[in-house]
């Protein structure tokens, strides 16, 4: 029997309205504003990531250089080629788009705020 129940992911930025209109373009749904520092993306399916205002926020490196794991947001596309194409006209910045020639099934990018997201081949 679980013990809770998922919510959201909370995603630390220094402009929340900003990123949460990224994914907003990247995944559809409506944002909605709780506050100057707090901001939801209501995405299709019921799910929801909150971007929160932080002072002073540094990106992850990466790849990290002690090779430990960060978070990270993967989502499935149907056409790597045009969701790499839109995504990098909406402000994201490539990290990795070595995918092997398709084998590895992925690509790395940054979102404005830094953050790692991949495209995946579903």
């Amino acid at each position: 029997m679980a013990i809770a129940t998922y919510c959201l992911v909370a995603v630390d930025c220094p402009d929340p309205p900003a990123l949460a209109e990224f994914y907003a373009a990247v995944l559809g749904g409506e944002v909605k504003r709780d506050s100057d520092d707090w901001y939801d993306l209501h995405a299709p399916g019921g799910h929801r990531i909150s971007f929160q205002r932080a002072p002073g926020h540094r990106p992850p490196d990466w790849p990290s250089a002690d090779g430990s794991q960060q978070l990270h947001l993967d989502f499935t596309v149907p056409d790597i080629e045009a969701a790499e194409s839109q995504v990098l006209a909406l402000g994201a910045t490539p990290l990795d788009l070595d995918d092997k020639d398709g084998s590895r099934g992925f690509r790395v990018y940054a979102d404005p705020a830094g953050h790692p997201f991949c495209l995946v081949t579903g």
